[in-house]
């Protein structure tokens, strides 16, 4: 998450706030007591401290009740494709709409796909909820569940508004790994219950957040290390290292910076055959989509630009952030209102245009649909195969 969709989140709680919401929601017959909401100590806080806290708890209960409405609700559409090539129809057909699952979250990031073998069903698909510090499940049948709070902060005092997990994946395993924002590190959760760290630090020094994250065929982790989940960002006092870092863990453990030259790393990719690695930047300076040549020591070559989202800020919201590669190589990026699908040469052959800030995507385990993470909501789009 960066600063501009920060900036949304925050707006849609201060709305609440003054429209003194949340009495009215704490006396509602349909809250819904099961779903725990973290109500920090305001004692220490400053007037300005308390009243962003208490914005942030009010559109995290707002969500809750508007998300437990969401189950039941038939799918509404929304945005719609652009086609640059004719390319693009292979993969989406002409008139596919896209899909809102459900609403009213806070801010949605890190979607991952569970296959049914996985998940002991029909297949789901979890995600996470940063600001409220939850990661949520979908599936076809029970729609929206509570799947694990606290998801990414652990600790018992006021932690930002961006406190939660961030991005998500399955290891080889089937185990849920997680980028965590406020304990600032990547953890699995592990099948007989409690988390794990996989990684923390680089030498010595605590991570800033972990932000997006991929495994290799051979269990090695790839993972980007942005300032986004720390109270103050960048010039937040608890910030123990002065760059943002790309980093590779081996499934032995061992961990290499591969680059300390991204100003605001963010999501992360591999292609099919692993010989090139992705990375998106956040930064407004320089939006921008890139690979990187893997070499065999594991080390990363020369960068490439794929593509530059400058001009699309002008006309949407949002910067370049996570993505998802089509087993065939394709990319779909997310960028500024919306999914780029660009060749791996970054050749754009179309959008699939929500209109708003746009986080994230994954596919489903057939390809046959898209899921997005899109501000508050959760979308889909029929892929073609």
């Amino acid at each position: 998450m960066h600063d501009g969709c920060l900036a949304s989140a925050l707006t849609r709680s201060q709305n609440l706030y003054r429209a003194g919401v949340v009495d009215k929601m704490l006396r509602h017959p349909s809250f819904h007591p099961r779903l725990p909401i973290e109500i920090p100590n305001m004692k220490s806080f400053s007037l300005c401290h308390r009243r962003v806290a208490f914005a942030a708890m009010a559109a995290s209960l707002m969500s809750l009740m508007t998300c437990c409405g969401a189950i039941a609700q038939t799918p509404s559409t929304i945005g719609n494709v652009e086609r640059l090539d004719d390319s693009l129809d292979q993969y989406i057909a002409k008139g596919t709409k896209i899909e809102v699952l459900a609403a009213g979250f806070t801010w949605t990031e890190g979607p991952v796909w569970v296959p049914a073998k996985e998940d002991g069903g029909e297949g789901s698909l979890l995600f996470s909820d940063i600001p409220r510090n939850s990661i949520f499940r979908w599936s076809e049948n029970k729609g929206i569940e509570l799947f694990l709070q606290p998801s990414g902060y652990t600790g018992n005092t006021y932690y930002g508004l961006e406190p939660g997990s961030n991005g998500l994946m399955l290891d080889a395993k089937g185990r849920l790994v997680m980028c965590e924002h406020g304990d600032r590190r990547v953890s699995v959760l592990t099948t007989d219950g409690g988390k794990r760290t996989i990684v923390d630090n680089y030498q010595g020094k605590r991570l800033n957040s972990p932000n997006d994250l991929v495994f290799d065929q051979d269990g090695n982790l790839y993972f980007t290390d942005p300032p986004y989940g720390l109270p103050e960002r960048a010039e937040d006092k608890r910030r123990e290292l002065d760059f943002c870092g790309v980093y590779r863990v081996t499934k032995t453990g061992d961990m290499t910076l591969l680059t300390d030259s991204i100003a605001r790393p963010n999501g992360i990719g591999l292609s099919p055959d692993e010989q090139t690695l992705y990375v998106a930047q956040s930064d407004p300076q320089e939006p921008i989509w890139m690979a990187f040549p893997l070499k065999s020591d594991g080390t990363l070559g020369q960068r490439r630009v794929l593509g530059n989202a400058s001009e699309a800020m002008k006309e949407f919201p949002g910067l370049p952030d996570g993505m998802a590669i089509h087993s065939d190589g394709t990319l779909f990026a997310s960028g500024p209102g919306g999914i780029y699908v660009m060749t791996p040469e970054g050749k754009l052959l179309g959008r699939i245009i929500t209109g708003g800030r746009t986080s994230n995507c994954t596919f489903d385990s057939d390809e046959k649909w898209l899921y997005m993470t899109a501000d508050d909501k959760l979308c889909r789009i029929r892929i073609s195969n």
